[in-house]
């Protein structure tokens, strides 16, 4: 919607939602690693290659269940496809192989959109912007 001009709002809150959650997954990166380090271990790669087998069955199903019609230009086979190539790049950060080399970016302007950097907060802005809609309060 975003792209469309349209939703301005909502599209800035899945922005931060997604910045959030971008910055989520490098802290946890950073902290495997860190543990990692600090502990000399090596991660056991069969029962990260069973968690990652079963996060992708996970995913695969849900898109297919939510996505049952494409919309936007976002299918499930993009979803899933996305999801794989995000997998790779994961992996590369823990210094693992990649679960899925064939995978490709599939929504390239939603991994821009992952990985902008939009430095204002929230909770600090203002809003700027009102639109009525059709509700009447009787």
């Amino acid at each position: 919607m975003q792209r469309c001009r349209l939703m301005k709002g909502t599209a800035e809150q899945l922005q931060y939602i997604m910045r959030d959650e971008t910055m989520h997954c490098a802290f946890g990166i950073q902290t495997v690693s860190q543990i990692i380090i600090e502990n000399c271990t090596n991660v056991d790669v069969g029962a990260i290659k069973t968690m990652r087998e079963e996060a992708d069955e996970a995913e695969a199903n849900y898109a297919r269940y939510i996505l049952r019609e494409p919309i936007l230009g976002y299918s499930a086979n993009d979803h899933i496809e996305q999801f794989r190539f995000i997998a790779n790049r994961r992996a590369r950060q823990l210094g693992l192989e990649e679960p899925f080399p064939q995978a490709k970016c599939a929504l390239p302007w939603l991994d821009e959109q992952a990985n902008i950097r939009k430095e204002k907060n929230f909770f600090e802005t203002r809003v700027i912007e009102y639109q009525a809609g059709g509700l009447e309060w009787d």
